[in-house]
């Protein structure tokens, strides 16, 4: 079967989730919470967390122990909070989970499965288990199992799959009621490359062809860039960081990236006394030149020039996500949160430079 039409919408299927527009004509938020807070005994895993998450797809990060899968277990409501109210989807949270349970595919970190049943059969249960009748849920299953890039070894017993392979059946569990929201958490764990790829592929294909809206919980930071739209980041159990992969990239001011060739201290002397900032890369062998606009940048060479040396390559600079996750995770990098993913998150990226760039 043609995977393109492996998600085909089931007739019938109660999931399908309108999100209006706000007012100011962006998407309403898909989860939107306030003030949760989870304690374990003298353990606080969530502190006073509130979020906004719109549509599209959105990255969740956090050193181990930050609280991610507290939050995820929390908006499934497979565990009860002291505190907190919100809405996921059309649903009022946390009074109606089991309206929330029933529109979100959920894809655990960790494997749990019937043992002495073929994949097709695990897929096929979980197809009734969310209200899907029998031959329907076995047509689905098989749709969701090609999608996933499963052949004839889904008549296997799942106790003789791969980890990868075990990973693409959560997949095609999380899958097989077409909810309109998927929780993926650490999906790509025990892929190889090309599983991983394909895999990443057919989460950004979900969101931009089919409408669905992802969270995806990883420690893989490649592939939030490969795939993710929004980033939050927890730390001890509080949002650091919610913003657009898109701002956080940016500098909060232009700057470039700019390699020399010859002696690219008397360069950088002159840039300088332009009244511009510079910093040396040695890692990279580039020199980071801040505050110099677009239209500027015929200078540079025209600087380089007079220090007889030349330029040999000049690019924006981004902020690197991984110096971001380090940055937030380390305390280096203050709280930023963004209603509108912008200001506030460009005062936080402002913040990890100045310390960066101090001596």
């Amino acid at each position: 079967m043609d995977p393109a039409r492996a998600l085909s919408v089931v007739q019938g299927t109660p999931h399908r989730v309108h999100v209006p527009l706000q007012r100011d004509g962006t998407l309403e938020p898909i989860i939107e919470i306030d003030n949760v807070s989870k304690r374990y005994g003298d353990i606080e895993a969530l502190r006073d967390v509130s979020l906004r998450i719109p549509p599209g797809v959105t990255g969740l990060l956090g050193p181990n122990g930050s609280g991610k899968s507290t939050l995820i277990k929390a908006l499934l409501g497979l565990l009860h909070t002291q505190a907190g109210n919100g809405r996921v989807l059309d649903y009022k949270w946390p009074r109606e989970t089991k309206a929330i349970r029933d529109s979100i595919g959920y894809l655990p970190e960790d494997d749990c499965y019937i043992a002495g049943l073929e994949g097709i059969e695990s897929v096929s249960l979980m197809a009734q288990l969310s209200g899907l009748p029998g031959r329907e849920g076995l047509r689905r299953s098989h749709e969701m199992m090609d999608f996933c890039g499963f052949g004839e070894e889904r008549y296997r017993e799942v106790e003789s799959y791969s980890t990868g392979m075990r990973q693409k059946l959560k997949f095609a569990q999380a899958l097989v009621h077409d909810p309109p929201l998927l929780i993926l958490d650490e999906p790509t764990t025990g892929l190889d490359p090309d599983q991983r790829v394909a895999m990443l592929r057919r989460i950004r294909n979900l969101s931009t062809r089919h409408g669905k809206s992802i969270i995806l919980s990883t420690h893989i930071l490649p592939d939030v860039r490969s795939v993710c739209d929004h980033v939050v980041i927890l730390v001890q159990g509080t949002v650091r960081v919610i913003d657009t992969l898109e701002n956080l990239s940016r500098p909060i001011e232009p700057t470039m990236h700019v390699s020399v060739i010859g002696d690219h201290a008397a360069f950088a002397r002159r840039v300088v006394s332009e009244g511009h900032r510079v910093e040396w890369q040695a890692k990279s062998g580039t020199l980071r030149i801040s505050g110099i606009q677009p239209e500027q940048t015929p200078l540079l060479w025209h600087w380089a020039a007079e220090c007889d040396t030349a330029i040999g390559r000049l690019e924006p600079a981004v902020n690197s996500l991984e110096q971001i996750f380090i940055d937030v995770a380390s305390g280096t990098m203050t709280a930023g949160i963004s209603a509108t993913a912008g200001a506030s998150a460009d005062r936080t990226v402002q913040t990890a430079e100045a310390r960066r760039a101090s001596p």
